[in-house]
């Protein structure tokens, strides 16, 4: 019994170092794994910020201009489509996101088609109202671009944490997350024509 005490001693040692190391690693893979969710929830408050300036914008428009009525319901039917695309950033896919970022992009091609729309109005370019509605788009536009840059560090962090050795072998439950990417043709420059 005694030559066995320093082997059941050092197994009892090593069996511990193995728990107190895994939770180690599982309540940093967790801390990572909830920045990523808050970092997913600014990110769909950033678009719905957007989505909630759409219906504002649109009834200024039919206040101010007869206007074209196909373009205002191809922005009123792109925010439905985009509200209708929700995401639990725990079980989150690439298709997922590239289903949400391709709703997110029809809003934003809407949004532009009533903007030049609406460029050819000068009296509702004029009013106080719109202007305020165009300064505050172009603003929500800015961060819903800088939560999305926030949301792929945050999404490189955790990913990093969770595959590199001797991590993944005491994270097998945690799945790497998918990063918003490019729109396709984003790398081609825009062609200015006047």
């Amino acid at each position: 019994m005694k030559k066995a005490l320093p082997f059941i001693i050092a197994a009892v040692v090593l069996v511990g170092a193995y728990f107190m190391m895994s939770m180690n690693y599982q309540n940093s893979a967790l801390t990572f794994k909830q920045k990523v969710n808050k970092s997913w929830a600014d990110v769909e408050g950033a678009y719905q910020r957007r989505t909630n300036l759409i219906p504002n914008l649109v009834e200024v428009a039919k206040k101010a201009a007869d206007f074209e009525k196909s373009t205002l319901e191809a922005v009123t039917n792109a925010r439905a489509k985009a509200t209708s695309i929700t995401i639990d950033p725990s079980n989150m896919t690439a298709e997922q996101l590239t289903n949400f970022q391709q709703a997110q992009t029809g809003v934003s091609s809407a949004l532009g088609r009533l903007m030049v729309t609406m460029e050819k109005y000068p009296e509702l370019k004029a009013t106080e109202q719109f202007t305020k509605l165009q300064d505050e788009l172009v603003s929500t536009e800015n961060q819903i671009f800088t939560q999305r840059t926030r949301f792929n560090e945050t999404v490189e962090t955790y990913n990093t944490y969770i595959l590199k050795v001797p991590n993944k072998f005491f994270l097998s439950d945690y799945k790497e997350k998918p990063f918003f990417k490019a729109e396709a043709g984003a790398e081609k420059a825009p062609k200015v024509q006047f």
